[in-house]
């Protein structure tokens, strides 16, 4: 091929992605070169399971499998460790599984979400020692831990927000961000909104885009987490908010 790029038939995936309220026939395969590429079901791309109907839930199968198999491995130690030891263990071993690439989960139906909350719900357990009939939420409040919705997908992609709106975040994340520019004038620059992209015509899929999704989280910030000087600041007081927002307004 030209540039000298060789396709590995032994890695390359290629995926056929529609609507999941279309029928549709199997595509055929394709041969690009001498290789001959099969149309698969699912792909993966930097460990990220995406499937023709963009549902995810092949990548939230295998986040709850590794994350389960991470804990009970945990758990046949548990007895041996301090609790402390255990958290490290869980916030390595699981909580990291549940943090990756999670920012794409954003706009899942609720029963996906609940998958994920469930494998969070078990490593508090195992980390408090807790009763299983206990209730979760004093226990998650208690270790201070968000929910799986506000801490690996409102957090993140607001974020991310924070960093393409500073020049930190790469320049095609960036591109999909446009700052509300007000018919005539208000206050409304002051308070740094974002502009909402007209409504796609896929509810299903383009809402959950970061140029959809971005804006809307991001306009529903307090303007004092919003005008965060720095980083570090932004973080503390978006966790501080949804900490608040979950726990103490509930």
């Amino acid at each position: 091929m030209k540039n000298r790029l060789m396709l590995d038939d032994f890695k390359a995936e290629v995926i056929s992605i529609a609507s999941r309220f279309i029928e549709r026939l199997p595509p055929p395969n394709t041969s690009i070169g001498e290789a001959l590429i099969i149309i698969s079901n699912t792909a993966t791309n930097l460990g990220v399971v995406t499937d023709g109907t963009l549902d995810m839930s092949g990548h939230v199968k295998k986040i709850a499998r590794a994350a389960s198999f991470a804990l009970h491995r945990i758990g046949g130690l548990r007895k041996y460790l301090v609790t402390t030891s255990t958290k490290c263990l869980v916030h390595a071993f699981v909580s990291s599984r549940l943090d990756y690439c999670n920012s794409m989960l954003y706009g899942l139906p609720a029963k996906e979400i609940q998958n994920l909350q469930r494998i969070q719900n078990s490593a508090a357990g195992m980390v408090t020692r807790c009763s299983k009939h206990s209730l979760i939420t004093p226990i998650l409040q208690q270790l201070h831990w968000l929910p799986i919705r506000e801490r690996t997908i409102i957090y993140k992609v607001a974020l991310l927000t924070y960093k393409a709106l500073h020049d930190m975040a790469p320049m095609y994340i960036a591109y999909l961000l446009a700052q509300y520019q007000p018919s005539r004038s208000l206050r409304s620059p002051i308070q740094c909104l974002l502009r909402r992209p007209p409504l796609p015509h896929t509810t299903h899929y383009g809402g959950r885009s970061f140029a959809a999704s971005a804006p809307t989280l991001w306009n529903d910030l307090p303007n004092s987490i919003r005008s965060a000087p720095s980083v570090a600041s932004f973080k503390s007081r978006l966790e501080t908010h949804l900490f608040t927002q979950h726990f103490l307004s509930a």
